[in-house]
């Protein structure tokens, strides 16, 4: 009987160590979206820094 004592309580430790890193990931996500770059008020994120014109051929 005391195996499952013991199973139990390994389970609730991954369990918590799960849910300590993921609220580390989630306070490093949000200091990255804190800090990322922003763009021109104005300009399109998605098309910023393309160059119009021809463009180099693909490596095969």
């Amino acid at each position: 009987m005391q195996r499952q004592g013991a199973l139990k309580r390994q389970k609730e430790r991954a369990r918590q160590e799960k849910q300590r890193e993921k609220t580390a990931n989630k306070l490093e996500r949000r200091k990255e979206k804190d800090t990322r770059d922003t763009h021109a008020p104005g300009e399109d994120p998605d098309i910023a820094g393309i160059v119009p014109g021809p463009q180099p051929p693909p490596v095969d």
